[in-house]
């Protein structure tokens, strides 16, 4: 694990930020004395803590047990009755709210009249989600079915998904970036019979050929039997890829015929709700399963508590930058916002288009309170410049949030000072997939938050960082990330693979779920994500988290973002390879100034942590082998480091020529 020796010069000229006094007044949280009462008792008596969060809710049928736990497998609110569709759409309505807008969204494109905005209400939402569900069903759905859905990010992606929740379906979305084959493979997994895509979806001004991309995977699979095709893109006069007889169907015509009218199936708690795919170690993808009670509580909770929601405040809109193709967009875009009652936007398009300055024009014109986005985006932002965001009124903002990956010091300052104006509290979150919702996260009135660290554990959440025999390790002691007890949205396992859920992530640490993160605890009792086990680099015999290395590689001035590898070595088994993006022009590989600049950066890791993190390779580049998410490909960058053959699928990669350019140096 990675050592606290490396980064305690940087601990200790950390700034920290309090909440503001007028927003902590506020909070559904107020100080951290009541942070630490509420979350002793959510640890000491997790099951009637979780019960009243629960009762929050609605419920068809009350549960008999609130917990049944025997390693690994949980079940939470057992023998309850629910259905998380209607805690999104039909409680609001009921509660008198039907006119209430609960989804804003903006199209890519900005034409002579600005952008395309559709603002949906409960009761506009219900419409649309029943009108699909009862196409489901006339097309043979049934309740555990699984839908397979590839869309963009259009209005019809979220009616599709809580139309399935609606009838008890299974809804597995796959993002729009991924290839033919990645569709196939998870059509064939998940056994789905019927498909939902776009014929298209917009990306910086250019057609994503989504439905071209569903008829190569289908070739390869004769699973699916029906395909559902909303017409995105067809209308602005691009091609369309043909559709099939019999199999294709256009969604207006279905919808229109469509029953308005479809009630709410009720759900057991442990039913299955979705299946999403999410990366393996050995390429393979994880078909992570979530059933519907538990995730439905710990979503509801977290969006409320984590941003601060206030259903009351006519003027909350919160904003999470996601796709719905990732968790994040399942979680903190959808099913944890609107039972919460809040306004949720959805953005079609990428950050830099037309300009560069995108979000912060979305910010403005819709006033939106609460936003959520990804560090890779806000080191873009940084790179492209402050004159961006200085030209537009942020003053709407309450509450800033980050998700994905941890957040380098410098970036986490910036996003403080040039996006919240120094006045809104920022929540760095860290979670997985697998763990449907924020697991450590500051709360925005409660937190004295310290750029880089996601602070504390969730209220009813029991994280520790551990050797390999469970001990709790020292302070600022690099160890392994655990959580000790059942939390109601974990996973309840991987997709027809039972063998690999328990290897995967309850057999590294005896009797605790194991996330793969190294972490550790600061004295003042926040943790800091020292990056993936499988990214500590052990050079010369010494730990090295590959997240330290970077953020002391982006404290230069001369450098906007880093990644950071290992490769072979012959004589520290491993070195340190680092690829850095640069702060203006880049200088002309292998001129004096670009060597220069490398041997700068060496002797700034070694200044900030010490000889044994100084790069054995350093790479300048423009940018770095990014999926459309943001996600940084390492085993790409691994690759490239060592020397090897790229032999793995690069179809998602937001630029694809971006591997050949650093395979050049």
């Amino acid at each position: 694990m990675p050592d606290a020796s490396a980064t305690e010069s940087m601990l200790t000229e950390t700034r920290r930020f309090a909440p503001p006094a007028d927003f902590a007044a506020q909070a559904h949280v107020k100080s951290m004395a009541e942070y630490e009462k509420l979350h002793a008792r959510s640890i000491a008596e997790p099951e009637a803590f979780w019960s009243e969060v629960a009762n929050e809710l609605h419920w068809f049928k009350p549960w008999d047990a609130v917990l049944e736990w025997n390693l690994p497998d949980a079940k939470w609110f057992v023998g309850a009755q629910t259905n998380l569709c209607y805690n999104c759409i039909d409680r609001q309505i009921d509660a008198g709210l039907g006119d209430k807008v609960a989804i804003v969204w903006e199209g890519e494109a900005v034409g002579p009249d600005g952008p395309e905005i559709l603002r949906l209400t409960y009761a506009d939402l219900l419409e649309r989600v029943s009108r699909f569900a009862n196409v489901l069903k006339s097309k043979g759905v049934k309740k555990g079915d699984v839908v397979t859905i590839y869309m963009g990010m259009v209005p019809e992606l979220a009616v599709a998904m809580l139309a399935c929740a609606r009838i008890g379906a299974v809804h597995s979305i796959i993002f729009g970036g991924f290839s033919a084959q990645a569709i196939r493979d998870r059509v064939e997994d998940g056994k789905s019979k019927l498909l939902v895509t776009c014929d298209g979806s917009w990306r910086r001004g250019k057609v994503v050929p989504l439905k071209a991309n569903v008829d190569e995977a289908l070739a390869m699979t004769d699973r699916v039997k029906d395909v559902i095709v909303f017409n995105r893109c067809g209308v602005a006069g691009t091609d369309q890829a043909p559709m099939v007889a019999g199999r294709d169907h256009d969604w207006a015509t279905l919808v229109d015929g469509a029953d308005p009218t479809c009630p709410a199936e009720p759900m057991d708690s442990e039913d299955l709700l979705f299946i999403l795919y999410t990366s393996g170690s050995t390429g393979k993808p994880k078909g992570i399963m979530h059933t519907t009670g538990g995730y439905m509580v710990h979503t509801y909770m977290t969006s409320k508590l984590t941003f601060d929601l206030k259903a009351d405040d006519p003027d909350e809109l919160y904003w999470c930058t996601a796709d719905l193709g990732w968790i994040t967009g399942h979680s903190y875009i959808i099913y944890g916002l609107l039972p919460n009652r809040c306004a949720t936007l959805m953005f079609e398009g990428g950050p830099n288009h037309p300009a560069p300055d995108r979000f912060w024009d979305i910010v403005e014109r819709h006033k939106v309170t609460k936003f959520y986005t990804a560090p890779t985006a806000i080191r873009a932002f940084m790179k492209w410049g402050d004159e961006h965001p200085e030209r537009h009124d942020l003053s709407s903002l309450k509450v800033l949030g980050t998700v994905g990956e941890p957040i380098n010091p410098e970036a986490w300052v910036w996003y403080h000072e040039t996006i919240g104006g120094g006045r809104c509290p920022i929540v760095d979150t860290w979670w997985q997939t697998e763990t449907g919702g924020h697991m450590l996260t500051p709360l925005p009135g409660a937190t004295t938050t310290t750029p880089g660290s996601c602070c504390r554990p969730m209220l009813g959440i029991d994280m520790a960082v551990v050797n390999s025999d469970g001990e709790e390790v020292p302070h600022n002691t690099g160890g392994i990330l655990v959580c000790r007890k059942p939390w109601p949205g974990m996973l309840r396992g991987i997709y027809g693979d039972r063998e690999r859920f328990v290897e995967t992530y309850w057999s590294k640490v005896p009797g605790m779920y194991c996330p793969a993160d190294g972490a550790r605890i600061d004295p003042d009792g926040n943790f800091w994500i020292t990056g993936r086990i499988d990214d500590v680099i052990v050079v010369a015999g010494h730990n090295l988290g590959t997240m330290e290395v970077e953020s002391a590689l982006v404290s230069h001035p001369a450098v906007a973002e880093a990644a950071v590898v290992g490769f072979p070595h012959d004589v520290k088994g491993t070195g340190v390879a680092a690829f850095v993006i640069t702060q203006g022009e880049l200088p002309e590989p292998g001129s004096d100034a670009a060597e220069q600049m490398k041997k700068d950066l060496v002797a700034h890791c070694g200044k900030e942590l010490g000889p044994i993190a100084k790069p054995d390779q350093v790479r300048l580049t423009t940018a770095l082998p990014k999926t459309r998410s943001g996600k940084i490909m390492r085993r790409l960058l691994r690759d490239i480091a060592a020397g090897n053959e790229i032999t793995s699928d690069v179809s998602t990669l937001e630029d694809k020529g971006i591997v050949e350019k650093l395979q050049e140096g």
